[in-house]
């Protein structure tokens, strides 16, 4: 291990290990209790909104539908976290780290709400689309446009920057089990590929992760359902395995109980996103009646990330046993060996050719996510080449450089992030509660809900939502 990676690892042993835990969790189920766990009841309701037809329309101004702002965000969400993290997880924490990704997801739900539906209520028109998260709602809700530049700065480091190298990081490791493929061949072709699409704009992202999305969420979850299938006897055992191992006497005796709930709680953190700040950006570029619909539909994209394809996942591996004796291999290739043992040998050019997808979605919705974050900070057209060119060094550095180091900083920096934002939503949390009260009063009445500024009498900055805005269209 490397100075740096040592460096890093202490400090992240200090940030996860006696804050971020207590408060990702703690807030959690906070917010869970004050919705009522509105995460659970209104699964129903989550799935209508998803493929609602109606949106406000706006004149000269282009949003993304409420389909595609979910793809985004899951396009970050569904990535490496799902395949690479999980296996990380389960070797290093044990079994029983799955069981905490879980807890991670399900209270998780209840801050993804909040932050989504913050980012709605206050977004604005810019440049022809809409932006909106963390730092507008910092500025616009809590009056404190320096914290909002703060982070603005923090998820453009973490996410355009460090998320990217460690997505490229596992395709690499991946094609070099799969395909003998050197990190530097692979890096060049992957940075080309990024390159050309982000230098075509939000609604080129909106529709390449519209189309890969779907297709390789469903064929990757389809073949780990297989493997269930095939391995249906064993599945109460894998169940009781990831339980007792979450509260064993041997975890506890051996004091290996914290370590595991550290690396649960940090890779279902950065599989999921729940509350850290990054789903709020996409979930502000849609065109919805009402904000409330996009804090729903972010929900159900933490559960699907996490309760299904995360699960998919650690299924394999367990079944597999893989995580036990990986014999030198990392993340990905854990993934990959638990595959070949189930499958055969041609499933790890699968996972190679997956994770490829996967990994590549997520590049270019980390990238958005730290374009609509300068251009919040309103930098000049010179400094967004320069935060492009960046992008492009560090998938090429993520492509060549060291497993834990990328990984380590990954977990610095979006814990950093996570702070910021839970303390932020967490000052804003009653406007959230009183959205959804009004949502689900008006369906109660049988409406399709409409928002308007005067529904929330008395908070400032919602400058979308005037009743008078000549922009608002509000016909069917």
């Amino acid at each position: 291990m490397g100075l740096a990676e040592s460096v890093i690892s202490f400090f992240n042993d200090i940030l996860w290990g006696y804050v971020l835990i207590v408060v990702l969790l703690g807030l959690g189920l906070w917010f869970s209790i004050k919705l009522k766990f509105a995460q659970f009841r209104l699964i129903p309701e989550m799935f209508r909104v998803l493929f609602d037809k109606r949106s406000i329309t706006a004149e000269g101004k282009k949003g993304t539908s409420a389909f595609q702002a979910f793809a985004i965000s899951t396009a970050s969400r569904v990535g490496t976290g799902n395949l690479a993290g999980v296996a990380a997880a389960v070797s290093t924490g044990g079994p029983g780290a799955v069981f905490w990704m879980w807890l991670v997801a399900i209270l998780g739900g209840a801050s993804s709400f909040i932050e989504s539906t913050l980012a709605q209520i206050f977004k604005t028109p810019e440049y022809n689309q809409y932006r909106g998260g963390p730092a507008y709602y910092m500025e616009k809700g809590l009056n404190n446009r320096t914290l909002g530049i703060i982070f603005a700065i923090t998820i453009t480091f973490t996410y355009g920057l460090v998320f990217s190298s460690v997505q490229s990081n596992t395709i690499s490791s991946a094609f070099e089990r799969s395909f003998s493929l050197d990190g530097w061949v692979l890096g060049l072709i992957l940075t080309a590929i990024v390159a050309s699409i982000i230098f075509g704009g939000l609604r080129r992202i909106a529709q390449v992760t519209q189309f890969i999305i779907p297709i390789m969420a469903f064929f990757y979850v389809a073949l780990a359902l297989y493997v269930l299938f095939l391995n249906l006897g064993q599945v109460p055992d894998m169940i009781g395995l990831i339980f007792s191992s979450a509260f064993g006497f041997r975890e506890f005796a051996g004091g290996t109980i914290g370590g595991m709930i550290m690396i649960g709680v940090q890779r279902g953190l950065f599989s999921n996103e729940a509350g850290m700040g990054s789903a709020p950006n996409a979930a502000a570029t849609s065109e919805v009646t009402h904000p409330v619909k996009q804090g729903l539909i972010q929900t159900l994209g933490v559960f699907i990330d996490t309760l299904i394809i995360c699960s998919a996942t650690a299924t394999i591996i367990l079944f597999s046993g893989e995580y036990k004796n990986p014999g030198g291999a990392e993340g990905i290739q854990i993934t990959q060996m638990a595959f070949e043992n189930e499958i055969g040998q041609w499933a790890s050019i699968f996972i190679a050719v997956a994770i490829f997808l996967f990994a590549f979605s997520s590049i270019i919705g980390n990238y958005y996510y730290g374009e609509t974050n300068l251009e919040f900070i309103r930098t000049s057209g010179r400094l967004k080449l320069i935060y492009r060119a960046s992008v492009l060094l560090m998938v090429m550095f993520g492509a060549v450089a060291e497993f834990g180091l990328v990984w380590s900083l990954a977990d610095m920096t979006m814990g950093i992030m996570a702070l910021i934002n839970l303390y932020a939503i967490f000052l804003l949390s009653k406007i959230a509660y009183a959205a959804l009260k009004d949502y689900l009063n008006q369906r109660r009445q049988g409406k399709d809900p409409v928002f308007y500024q005067d529904h929330l009498p008395g908070v400032k900055g919602m400058d979308y939502w005037k009743r008078t805005d000549p922009v608002r269209n509000d016909k069917k």
